[in-house]
């Protein structure tokens, strides 16, 4: 039984573009029954001075996983889903290549969802894992393309 609410017509790319989404280069490359799985360059838009994955882009990653799965499980015309807290413990650094992050369901509740993203590099060495919280608020979501955006 997939998680996922109505999948018909709904575009993540096109929504993501002019935002910190498409700035760092996260793509969703896998819509699971039970998870999303999306990915992110390790370059010069998010690494650090020291020359390894950011936490930050890190963390920005896991969000924004989190944040697509909650807008997917959610009946979108009556329920927006937002961001209310994450956390994250970051396990190794990486430089070159991509990490993949897999965000599954810790609790899917009527008003909060919990995800837990796992963020890997590309020999699936764990690099960081994450917690997000996110409210479901009873609003129609606003997550729109550019140029429906108000």
């Amino acid at each position: 039984m997939s998680l996922w609410h109505d999948l018909e017509g709904v575009d993540l790319a096109a929504m993501a573009h002019g935002t910190l989404i498409e700035n760092l280069g996260i793509e969703i490359v896998e819509v699971r029954d039970d998870a999303l799985v999306g990915r992110m360059p390790v370059d010069r838009r998010t690494v650090q001075p020291a020359g390894v994955l950011h936490g930050g882009a890190s963390v920005a990653l896991a969000e924004t996983l989190a944040s697509w799965a909650g807008y997917l499980a959610v009946d979108r015309e009556r329920f927006h889903a937002v961001g209310q807290e994450i956390n994250a413990n970051h396990i190794r650094p990486v430089s070159t290549g991509w990490v993949t992050a897999t965000a599954t369901p810790a609790n899917i509740g009527r008003r909060s969802h919990v995800w837990e993203i796992r963020i890997v590099d590309e020999a699936g060495k764990l690099v960081c894992i994450s917690r997000c919280t996110l409210a479901i608020i009873e609003q129609r979501s606003t997550y729109a393309t550019p140029d429906a955006r108000g």
